[in-house]
């Protein structure tokens, strides 16, 4: 009986679900509006500042396949060179699902827009981790 009681409760520790990683929605919808925020002061350094500095972070758009914070950095520079034209930016339905604790996947909508006119807008997924208590995108797939 002894024999049986200790294989049920080892099958049963075994058959327990792993626990579930903290919900980080609340977090990254933070730095999405800091992000978003960055953007329409046109504060260059802290919106590049969101995707982790490695040569690995991807941006996919357009069709192409990117490489690199320094390539990131490259790209957006223009749109806040001080005689550029910035339209303001917001997100919208934001949908986040955890992947782990460490890492999450995101999707959302940005909308460029000055004044009530929208001047761009599509949707995009985001693969983010979390470092040292701070979530850096490391794949950005923009349409």
């Amino acid at each position: 009986m002894i024999k049986k009681l200790a294989f049920v409760l080892m099958a049963l520790g075994c058959a327990a679900p792993a626990s579930e990683a903290p919900d980080p929605t609340d977090d990254i919808a933070a730095m999405l509006d800091a992000s978003a925020s960055a953007w329409n002061r046109r504060d260059f350094e802290a919106f590049t500042g969101d995707y982790a500095n490695e040569p690995t972070t991807t941006f996919v758009s357009g069709g192409r396949v990117q490489h690199g914070a320094d390539w990131i950095r490259e790209n957006y520079a223009p749109t806040f060179a001080p005689d550029a034209v910035h339209d303001s930016l917001r997100f919208e339905d934001l949908e986040v699902r955890a992947l782990g604790n460490a890492h999450a996947l995101a999707t959302a909508r940005f909308i460029l827009f000055r004044g009530d006119s929208t001047t761009a807008e599509g949707p995009f997924t985001l693969i983010l981790r979390k470092r040292n208590g701070s979530w850096r995108i490391i794949h950005d797939h923009t349409s």
